[in-house]
């Protein structure tokens, strides 16, 4: 197939876009390269450079797509809660215009990166689809109008999509990895610690009910995520908007992220308690139930693995 990828320079874009063209596919790279990396996309990928609303068309049209794979988009939790408008408006507002270039276009399918943040602070866990949707801040917000708007274009245009609703994703791809000029994900910067680049890891609340006091969290291997979203490619069908939640089912604790981190890098790791920070919930992981009934997914790979794969990134460069 012939596919397009916004947001092909960034992490998990780049991954994807690599498994793609491993399985055979033809892949072009849409990418303002605002926040993704130019050396990111892989060889074979065709790299576009341009906003969805200045190029999704005019990359799309007449040129023979079978679908799309969305991954840009604005992910900073914080900065969505400074920034609201601009989320809106980079979340929303591209994903708009690139549905809308589908339509005219005639590309007729859409896998679609959700978030589970668009749950919110869960009533229980693990998460499933059918849970409230109930987002706590202007990026899970944007990212659920979004799965909205593919489900409004499934229903009155016959786009066929899949949205994908995953917590936190780790690990490396050979050349692919994680690096963001701001970096807010636990992984990398406990493994910032063993390189010297940070002094020490802070961590937020030790007293949560979980077996060591620290937050439960959901992590899934950039490699198993990537499979999804080619399973999800296959899943589409005209006029149907699928949602599938991607997850361990039991997640891990802060001090066990850190105490793999220190196994893999052979170097200390200092912590720095503090406070809790305002909600936060004790327990965050989503249900991959729903997903391995229907597509057969499921996650291969455990936390040693993730770590070990980012460790090796960051050595290689």
């Amino acid at each position: 197939m012939k596919l397009l990828v916004t947001g092909g320079a960034g992490y998990v874009g780049s991954v994807v876009s690599a498994q793609l063209l491993e399985a055979g596919h033809e892949v072009v790279v849409l990418d303002d390269l605002s926040t993704g990396h130019e050396d990111a996309v892989p060889a074979g990928a065709r790299l576009v450079r341009g906003t969805l609303r200045d190029a999704a068309f005019a990359t799309l049209d007449g040129a023979g797509f079978d679908a799309v794979l969305h991954f840009a988009a604005r992910s900073l939790v914080g900065e969505s809660v400074q920034k609201p408008g601009l989320y809106w408006d980079g979340n929303l507002g591209e994903s708009l215009a690139l549905l809308d270039a589908m339509r005219r276009a005639g590309v007729g399918r859409i896998v679609f990166s959700s978030t589970a943040a668009t749950y919110g602070e869960p009533e229980s866990t693990p998460i499933p689809e059918t849970a409230p949707t109930r987002p706590t801040n202007p990026y899970g917000a944007s990212k659920l109008a979004i799965d909205t708007t593919i489900g409004e274009y499934a229903r009155l245009h016959g786009l066929g999509g899949v949205s994908l609703r995953y917590f936190n994703v780790a690990g490396a791809r050979g050349e692919q990895g994680e690096r963001h000029t701001v970096e807010t994900h636990l992984i990398p910067n406990v493994l910032k610690v063993a390189t010297g680049e940070k002094e020490s890891v802070n961590v937020f609340g030790e007293d949560y009910p979980t077996p060591d006091g620290t937050c439960l969290r959901d992590y899934i291997h950039v490699v198993d995520l990537g499979e999804a979203h080619l399973l999800a490619l296959e899943a589409c069908a005209p006029g149907a908007h699928e949602i599938f939640n991607l997850g361990s089912g039991a997640g891990y604790s802060v001090r066990e992220v850190i105490e793999v981190c220190r196994e893999v890098t052979g170097h200390p790791v200092p912590v720095v308690a503090g406070p809790r920070r305002a909600g936060d919930p004790a327990v965050l992981v989503a249900s991959s139930d729903k997903i391995r009934s229907a597509l057969g997914w499921k996650p291969e790979r455990d936390l040693r693995t993730m770590v070990a794969d980012a460790w090796a990134f960051i050595q290689s460069r």
